[in-house]
């Protein structure tokens, strides 16, 4: 009765027994689609394609395409799709969210939604949270598509132009968030239509859809070039900053991850650099070198944010512990802390292009994602992207136990007790799984054990590359296991050990190549013999250990399966969900239990006072627990406030981008009209209009009658933009009499210059030189307004101090520099329409090689003509209507 009553409210509950209908119908037609032959079942595909042409929606197709994959899947991969990952699949179709625990199949779920939407013709993207991942993937799950008559691309680092336009011409397409958030933003750079890679964004699943949207929407993605800023700056404040005092001359907030100067701090600071004042105007720059140097110092800590690798700064992703390579941190930060690390400071950069996560992902008509863990953040997913969540239940049930969190004063308590719990699960044999929140702590507990002398592996961002291979043996017998954090590692924990993987150990240990082995596992078409032979021989010795790895998943079983310790809660509970989430896959035993200290970073800042109070009271010393409902829920609010304050924050970094996405959406659409092809005669006419008309504006406003205008000015103005020198006099302006008529009569005197451009160059010419000239002008005029933007961006939270509230104030700004930047544009591209010239053609091969030596290619050199010489009186073969000796002869 309690059950029913919990259904009949639960929304989740009403969900999942819909879904269960369209469930029973695909199982329904398994019977008839299994009687198909290969080609029957194959033919399937271009029958979905007809009926969908005749009028049928994908809806209506779906229980018999869900089938037809389930079927193609059992034949070629050995896997048939469980009811709940169809019920998953049909939730992904639908551009919502699926909620599935790990070891549930969310690769294999893919597949259905995929192949069902692929079928428009309008390409898929399968979005990976890394290259190995969209490699495996793409091979794995290819083979289904293969099958089935579809095409599957992949979009992987150091792919060239052409690779990427074949892989996004494909029916599926899969990729890295950053691979396909960059191609994006360099089809928007191109200078020729043939250049851009990526077709319209039609539906995308992304896996650890919570790691890509959420996670990594706080940092935009930046396209940059090299800028000319000086470095030596950089080292003069990292020598003065370790003189500071904390508290005395800075002061830090930990919650908010600011820093800022004192009084006393400011004057000690003005002393050490020579100015006598810190805030003016032409010490700006200077202040905001010293504000991003205390950042570096007081905030920015080694082996937790970033680490020091071959002498390079690289940033630590906080979420799943890897590093993240060709990353930098903006705004002269990572400058900073290369300052601050004494190692070579890399230049500044000049942003080309850049947007965020969250607006690239809305372009998409349809999105979808798939994760173990997304139920706490389903308010944002909602609000920021239009997604719900639903939670599908696991194929088997859930036996795990998670204990309640025990609660130390100290933290050297706190590991005491976590070194005791690992060396007693050691000595029983069961396997356990440590997870830890930075790189320092997993090596402080790793000390302890060898202290100890229990053998364990480490899986930090300092041995990231050994990661797959660790991960997958943490569930054998004995195994002590130490991670950083858990989120999107792609690899399974097998309880008994990984089967595959001891297969690819014993291969490396015969002497075969890492990337013939690498082949030999994968899924695609062997390359050569060898891989074949060696694929033959891989399957062999997968056979061999599975019968091993079998056996010994049955003691660990009876162990009570892989055990999860947390030393430390995380500030967001996904990341804890996702390490407990490694324990009790597929119906496997296993438990969990987080250690936590009062002097945690969650607690110490969020949430340590009450419970301090209770131990004071008490008389509890350090070595002493506590294990209450109180600490659960004290720990569950702390959490609440950081998950709040970081939804805040990536608000707020949504609000100020939304202002910039409407600004590039209106350039990269134009953009792309020009690109296409597109007659822009119209445009172009209005952009000569409206520059003459600012013209006349401007020379005609300061006086009401026509003695009192600047007409000989608009001459000289007008005749180095839009007008033929001599065409049109000051006096011939004035006896007109009205500022609209001297409108008229320029605009006319304008258009007919441009037509005569057009006779004189050629109609194919002009239409080529206009196309270019919009491009590179708006290109060039772009980029320096993204670099005012950004300015205005970082000090636009003063004007809170007037009491003006900074957001609508950034709008108001940068609609007037927006609309600065488009009348700068259309100057400039009247200027370079009526003032460019072609050079003949020795010059001109010159010219090109210059223009064209940015990587692409020395132009083909082609045999100069002899031609009639050009007399010193004759007209300038340029078309300027001035004689050669005063122009190009001159």
């Amino acid at each position: 009765m309690l059950s029913a009553l919990k259904n009949l409210f639960d929304d989740n509950a009403r969900e999942i027994k819909r879904l269960q209908k369209t469930v029973e119908l695909i199982n329904d037609l398994e019977g008839e689609i299994k009687a198909l032959s290969d080609q029957q079942l194959r033919a399937k595909t271009d029958e979905f394609k007809s009926r969908l042409s005749d009028g049928e929606t994908l809806d209506d197709l779906l229980p018999e395409a869900f089938a037809v994959v389930r079927e193609a899947s059992r034949r070629v991969l050995g896997m048939r799709h469980f009811d709940v990952q169809l019920m998953g699949g049909i939730v992904l179709h639908q551009g919502r969210i699926a909620e599935m625990k790990t070891g549930e199949g969310k690769t294999l779920v893919a597949t259905l939604p995929a192949y069902l939407n692929a079928l428009t013709g309008e390409g898929v993207h399968i979005v990976t949270v890394n290259d190995y991942l969209a490699r495996r993937d793409s091979e794995w799950m290819g083979g289904i598509y293969r099958f089935l008559g579809l095409k599957v691309g992949v979009i992987v680092h150091g792919l060239d132009a052409r690779q990427r336009k074949e892989a996004y011409a494909a029916d599926v397409t899969y990729g890295t968030n950053n691979e396909f958030g960059f191609d994006y933003l360099r089809d928007n750079m191109v200078l020729r239509r043939e250049e851009i890679v990526q077709r319209s964004l039609n539906y995308a699943i992304v896996d650890e859809v919570d790691s890509i949207l959420i996670d990594e929407a706080r940092t935009p993605l930046i396209i940059s070039g090299q800028a000319d800023k000086p470095t030596d700056l950089y080292y003069r404040i990292a020598k003065v900053i370790p003189r500071l005092k904390k508290d005395v001359d800075y002061q830090v907030d930990e919650k908010l991850q600011t820093v800022a100067l004192t009084e006393e701090g400011t004057r000690k600071v003005e002393k050490l650099l020579g100015v006598e004042n810190l805030s003016d105007e032409e010490n700006l720059e200077l202040a905001h070198h010293v504000y991003q140097g205390l950042r570096a110092h007081a905030l920015m800590k080694r082996d937790r944010d970033y680490v020091v690798k071959d002498g390079q700064v690289i940033i630590v992703d906080e979420f799943t512990g890897r590093l993240m390579y060709g990353r930098r941190f903006s705004e002269g930060l990572h400058q900073a802390i290369e300052a601050k690390e004494g190692v070579r400071i890399e230049r500044e950069s000049q942003t080309l292009a850049t947007i965020t996560f969250q607006n690239y992902f809305r372009m998409y008509r349809k999105l979808a994602g798939m994760t173990g863990t997304a139920a706490t953040e389903e308010d944002e997913f909602r609000k920021i992207y239009g997604l719900d969540v639903v939670v599908i239940p696991t194929h088997k049930p859930m036996i795990r136990r998670d204990y309640p969190d025990v609660i130390y004063r100290t933290e050297e308590g706190k590991f005491a007790a976590v070194v005791e719990e690992i060396a007693e699960c050691y000595r029983r044999g069961q396997p356990v799984l440590v997870g830890t929140i930075s790189i320092e702590k997993s090596e402080m507990l790793s000390r302890l054990l060898k202290k100890r002398g229990i053998p364990h592996q480490v899986l930090n961002a300092k041995y990231h590359e050994q990661e797959a291979k660790i991960v997958a043996q943490a569930g054998r017998l004995g195994m002590v296991t130490i991670a950083t954090n858990m989120a999107g590692r792609g690899t399974d924990i097998l309880l008994g050990g990984n089967p595959e993987y001891l297969a690819k150990e014993e291969l490396l240990r015969r002497g075969v190549a890492p990337e013939v082995v690498a082949e030999a596992a994968e899924y695609g078409k062997p390359s050569s013999a060898e891989v074949a032979a060696v694929r033959q021989e891989y399957r062999r010795l997968v056979d061999r250990f599975k019968k091993d790895t079998d056996a010994e998943h049955e003691k660990v079983v009876a162990l009570g399966g892989l055990h999860i310790i947390g030393t430390e809660r995380h500030e967001s509970r996904r990341i804890d969900n996702q390490l407990r989430g490694r324990a009790g896959r597929q119906g496997d035993p296993g438990s969990s239990r987080f250690y936590v200290s009062l002097e945690d970073d969650l607690m110490r800042l969020f949430g340590s006072d009450s419970i301090s109070g209770i131990m004071d009271k008490l008389g509890m010393n350090d070595s002493i627990p506590i294990e209450h409902p109180l600490v659960s829920r004290s720990i569950e609010s702390a959490q609440k406030k950081v998950e709040s304050r970081n939804f805040d924050m990536r608000k707020h970094v949504l609000e100020y981008d939304d202002v910039m996405n409407q600004q590039r959406e209106v350039i990269y659409s134009q953009r792309r009209r020009v690109l296409m092809g597109e007659d822009l005669r119209e445009s172009l006419q209005e952009m000569i209009t409206k520059v003459v008309e600012a013209a006349v504006e401007r020379h005609t406003a300061a006086g009401k009658y026509p003695e009192e205008w600047d007409l000989e000015e608009l001459i000289a103005y007008g005749e180095q933009v839009f007008l033929r020198p001599g065409k049109i006099t000051a006096e011939e302006l004035r006896e007109l009499g009205s500022r609209e008529a001297i409108r008229e009569r320029l605009v006319e005197e304008a258009l007919a210059h441009w037509k005569e451009r057009e006779e004189e160059l050629g109609s194919e010419t002009m239409r080529d030189l206009e196309r270019f000239i919009l491009l590179r002008v708006v290109d060039t005029k772009w980029m320096d307004h993204l670099d005012a933007m950004d300015q205005l961006r970082q000090g636009i939270g003063l004007r809170a101090y007037g009491q003006k509230d900074p957001l609508v104030e950034y709008k108001f700004e940068a609609y007037h520099m927006f609309q600065e930047m488009i009348r700068s544009i259309q100057e400039d591209v009247v200027r370079y329409l009526y003032r460019v010239r072609l050079v003949p053609a020795k010059e001109e091969r010159r010219v090109h090689r210059l223009v064209e030596s940015r990587g692409e290619g020395d132009v083909r050199r082609t045999p100069v003509r002899a031609e009639r010489r050009v007399g010193r009186n004759d007209p300038c073969p340029c078309g300027s209507g001035k004689k050669y000796k005063r122009c190009c002869g001159k």
